[in-house]
């Protein structure tokens, strides 16, 4: 793995930082590939039960794509008759964002700075986004004629609704962190100075809760998005007859009968 992605595993929580901070934590091409890898372990790994997503710095998260990575591509582009710049969505933004919103286990972004395009695409394919604030939002993508990837286009209108949504894609501009807090982009400001404290802490939370449950949840969330409310009554029946089976529903019962902390196994 390169290390432009640093990846740490402990005690169930893997910790995944973009760490390119001189420049922003703009996505190369190595970048790209390395992050793939980093989420993909993390969601394919079992000792792993909650995954924080953060970066390198104070400047940034992730501005998004390397442009001047991304001009060069255009140009040999140009020169050959290709078009292998534009494959990057396909290669690399898919299968990360489906890997951070697919992986049965909870995701936390820990937003240290500027989150724009893919940047913020990966912000909200995570579950709970901990935002220091001097954090800064940019959907990006008009501002360079182009549309909304890294899932963005899916995520964005279901977290502040289609007609927000679209007046920042299509008038793409930089919102605060609180203005990302009362649009729902923020599920928590902090001080910069603690992000990384409280990011990490939820997390760790996370990692000792119960994570058969958590799974479950972000399986139903995702299922009822695209189906009816009869179809997801039926899934909910399903899932709740799976989480009342795991052993973890045990260990909490019994725990509230005793007034005791659960000590939860994950599954």
């Amino acid at each position: 793995m390169a290390d432009t992605v640093l990846y740490e595993v402990s005690n169930g929580l893997a910790t995944i930082t973009l760490n390119r901070p001189e420049a922003m934590n703009a996505l190369n091409i190595a970048t790209k590939v390395a992050l793939r890898e980093a989420v993909e372990s993390a969601a394919s790994d079992d000792a792993v039960r909650a995954v924080l997503l953060t970066a390198a710095g104070d400047r940034a998260f992730c501005v998004g794509q390397d442009l001047k990575e991304h001009i060069g591509l255009l140009i040999q582009d140009k020169e050959t008759g290709s078009q292998q710049t534009m494959t990057t969505v396909r290669e690399h933004y898919n299968p990360i964002v489906k890997a951070l919103t697919g992986m049965a286990k909870p995701v936390v972004a820990g937003v240290n700075g500027v989150a724009a395009g893919a940047g913020l695409g990966f912000a909200l394919a995570a579950d709970y986004r901990v935002v220091a604030d001097t954090a800064a939002f940019n959907t990006s993508f008009a501002g360079v004629a182009l549309t909304a990837d890294s899932g963005v286009s899916w995520t964005l209108p279901r977290v502040i609704g289609p007609g927000r949504a679209a007046d920042l894609l299509l008038f793409p501009r930089s919102i605060s962190a609180q203005d990302a807090y009362e649009l729902g982009i923020a599920n928590r400001v902090v001080p910069s100075a603690e992000l990384a404290e409280e990011a990490a802490k939820v997390a760790r939370a996370l990692a000792g809760g119960p994570t058969v449950a958590y799974a479950a949840i972000k399986e139903a969330v995702a299922y009822g998005f695209s189906h009816s409310l009869a179809e997801t009554l039926d899934k909910e029946d399903e899932l709740q007859t799976r989480a009342g089976s795991s052993e973890d529903h045990g260990i909490a019962v019994q725990a509230f009968v005793n007034k005791e902390t659960p000590k939860y196994l994950g599954r």
